[in-house]
């Protein structure tokens, strides 16, 4: 049977069409789902006993287990069983302006950057949509809370499964589903050109986010496997082309490495590289792993980075430190559990 989490609005509608059955159907089942947080079928009550039969012999209606929970300061971070006995990682965020999810998108990823953790553990598979909407009801419902905002950059490379992650995204944008507004919604890619084209004909208004980490190629061959398929320059023009045609802002993020991608001359030839782009710099404190020997840059480096971007006129901020203290880097839960086991 199909997990029901893994229907847009639109594809339940077909299914009841399918069957014969108006398509309205649809909206009242996904308010159930996502309105009225449903435990199980037999709790609709303005649908006919017919219709919920066929729904428990078509569907199931799951949620994840968590297997291990960590707080710390305004951060929560979850580790999730898959029905395969997987293991996926998500975590939560407080802010001034509301809760914000980062979401994974695969069991483990095959991008290969070396500074990140769930690259360590090379992809086993994509996530199925539903196992990425859970994600958002398990943890709203075990934390009592509304998640405001939604950021694919958990474990794996959204772009690498791009078709369960639009599904994820409409079903989550959607105002009879999840409801979180499109520009509250940021998908990262490491910069897999041929899906960013993919997402310009898409059209959709949500943040697009791209993991730079490094201002020319040779760093960024070095540090991430991406950069020796597409350059940096064939990325480049390919968010030009993006924000010339959606009008839409792109973020970089930029995680800055002791000694590697830090110096002042980084600095400079990021500037020029991003010079009348349409963007802003988010410059990212680095999560130290156990398992990786990168080390963070120190806060004055960080700093004087800062400084020499808004010099140059270019939008930039420090991302907040989240979670050092609870294995909040990208895959770091996830790697301590299956090495405890």
């Amino acid at each position: 049977m199909k997990n029901i989490y893994d229907y847009t609005l639109e594809e339940l509608e077909n299914y009841f069409i399918n069957k014969n059955e108006k398509k309205f159907k649809a909206t009242q089942i996904f308010e159930w789902l996502y309105k009225k947080r449903i435990n199980n079928f037999d709790e609709i009550r303005n649908v006919k006993k017919e219709t919920i039969e066929s729904l428990k012999q078509d569907f199931v209606l799951s949620e994840l287990e968590i297997i291990d929970k960590k707080v710390g300061k305004d951060v929560v971070k979850y580790l999730f069983n898959l029905d395969d006995n997987n293991k996926i990682e998500a975590v939560l965020m407080k802010h001034d302006y509301g809760n914000s999810l980062c979401v994974s998108s695969q069991v483990g990823c095959n991008m290969g950057c070396s500074f990140c953790e769930s690259g360590r553990l090379k992809k086993i598979r994509n996530l199925n949509t539903y196992e990425m909407v859970l994600q958002i009801l398990k943890i709203e419902k075990d934390l009592n809370i509304r998640i405001s905002h939604v950021v694919l950059m958990g474990i794996g490379e959204p772009f690498d499964n791009y078709d369960n992650v639009i599904k994820f995204i409409s079903i989550i944008n959607s105002g009879k589903g999840i409801d979180i507004g499109a520009r509250h919604i940021t998908v990262s890619t490491c910069g897999i050109i041929p899906k960013i084209k993919e997402f310009i004909k898409d059209g959709r208004q949500i943040n697009l986010a791209i993991s730079l980490h490094a201002p020319n190629n040779i760093i960024r061959d070095k540090i991430m496997n991406i950069n020796k398929i597409y350059k940096i320059e064939e990325l480049i023009d390919v968010l030009k082309e993006y924000i010339s045609v959606t009008n839409r802002r792109v973020t970089f993020e930029y995680i800055m490495l002791d000694g590697i991608n830090d110096t002042k001359e980084c600095a400079v030839l990021l500037s020029k590289l991003l010079k009348g782009i349409n963007c802003y710099v988010n410059l990212i404190p680095y999560n130290e792993t156990s398992h990786i020997e990168f080390k963070k840059s120190k806060q004055e480096v960080i700093l004087k980075f800062y400084d020499i971007l808004k010099q140059n006129k270019i939008n930039v901020t420090i991302r907040r430190e989240f979670g050092s203290n609870v294995d909040a880097a990208c895959g770091q839960l996830r790697a301590n559990y299956e090495e405890e086991q």
